[in-house]
């Protein structure tokens, strides 16, 4: 990414912004300024997919309203954005990948944009899944004639993980309204195992399912001064220690055991004032977890087999030995499967996995 000095400035406050709240809407009007600065546009909005017996679609909107996008749910089958980007997930999409430009001004949507005054002229998007039953679409429109360049989708495609995460985030912890509600909702509900730290040394609290899980996890002689495990601060302080792009591939910790794995998630708490408390999530999860119906409908029949090697901790090479086909076949299938469902590693698809056949 060979951006500007203030290009990076700018992306940085969008990625502090991202993590700001708890509160998707929240998060999403904090980004907005620097966001559209950063990659140049006129309006933003997501719509959250929930996928079911009905499909739902949510749009939030900072900013300015779009009058359309009220209207979504009468145009949805007219929406010339939706084929191309539920085909090429992750993928950052102009409108000239979408369609000609004399489509775009034929297509019910353009038509009806002009009757509400709005001429979006231009529209760049990605869809983010962020689990087996949500999906994140991410629009940006121009209502002028200037293309949005490969440029300005390089720098989009470079914020589309931590937009992820900040749809993934604010899911998990229940969109608290504040840090002080968050931390009573997360010790109160009794399937919840969370534990919350301040860096460097203090824990805030434990949750009590979390309290007996990391007992059993845990001998004394294996805990910190802090009575946090000693293999969890050393990857908390890890974290605090890196920029946000490396704390997305680190903030998932699995450790195996005889019967089951060990799952921490570490997700970064937004705080008003002071350093940021973090929440460890944790989990146990049986060796023999199966991939959950709504992953295996993204995949194919051997990506499949693939993704139950990789829940199974198979090694590349024993999938590679378990279904008679190439290791570079097997990382071909592996990259294929972490693009669909969008995780980022073998720990984040345990954890998906995990959440999906047992919400936290």
């Amino acid at each position: 990414m060979n951006f500007s000095a203030h290009a990076w400035v700018l992306r940085e406050r969008v990625i502090e912004a991202l993590n700001s709240s708890l509160s998707l809407p929240k998060a999403l009007e904090a980004a907005r300024g620097p966001l559209l600065e950063f990659t140049p546009a006129d309006y933003m909005g997501l719509c959250l997919i929930t996928l079911g017996t009905t499909v739902d679609f949510q749009w939030l909107v900072p900013g300015h309203r779009l009058a359309l996008l009220d209207e979504y749910p009468k145009w949805v089958d007219h929406d010339f954005v939706r084929p191309p980007i539920f085909a090429r997930p992750n993928e950052v999409l102009r409108d000239s990948d979408m369609l000609t430009r004399r489509e775009l001004e034929h297509s019910a949507l353009y038509q009806r944009s002009r009757e509400l005054d709005l001429s979006l002229e231009h529209v760049m998007a990605v869809l983010l899944p962020a689990n087996a039953n949500l999906l994140g679409a991410f629009t940006l429109y121009r209502d002028r004639r200037l293309a949005f360049s490969e440029e300005d989708a390089a720098r989009l495609s470079s914020l589309t993980r931590h937009l992820l995460n900040a749809i993934r985030n604010c899911r998990d912890m229940q969109v608290a309204t504040s840090s002080a509600n968050l931390l009573e909702e997360l010790y109160s509900h009794p399937d919840s195992a969370y534990l919350i730290a301040a860096p460097p040394t203090r824990e805030v609290l434990r949750s009590p399912r979390a309290a007996a899980m990391l007992e059993r996890w845990y001998t004394r002689s294996e805990l910190h001064s802090s009575g946090i495990p000693a293999v969890l601060m050393e990857r908390l302080t890890a974290l605090t220690r890196m920029d946000a792009d490396a704390r997305l591939q680190n903030n998932v910790w699995v450790s195996l055991h005889a019967d089951d794995y060990r799952v921490v998630r570490f997700i970064e708490l937004p705080e008003a004032e002071g350093p940021r408390q973090w929440a460890l999530v944790l989990h146990e999860i049986p060796l023999s977890i199966p991939l959950p119906e709504g992953m295996k409908k993204e995949l194919t029949r051997r990506e499949i087999e693939v993704a139950m090697g990789l829940l199974r901790n198979w090694s590349n090479e024993q999938i590679s030995g378990e279904l008679v086909i190439t290791v570079q076949t097997v990382k071909t299938h592996v990259r294929s499967i972490f693009e669909k469902l969008g995780v980022d590693s073998r720990a984040d698809l345990l954890y998906q996995a995990a959440h999906l056949n047992k919400p936290v």
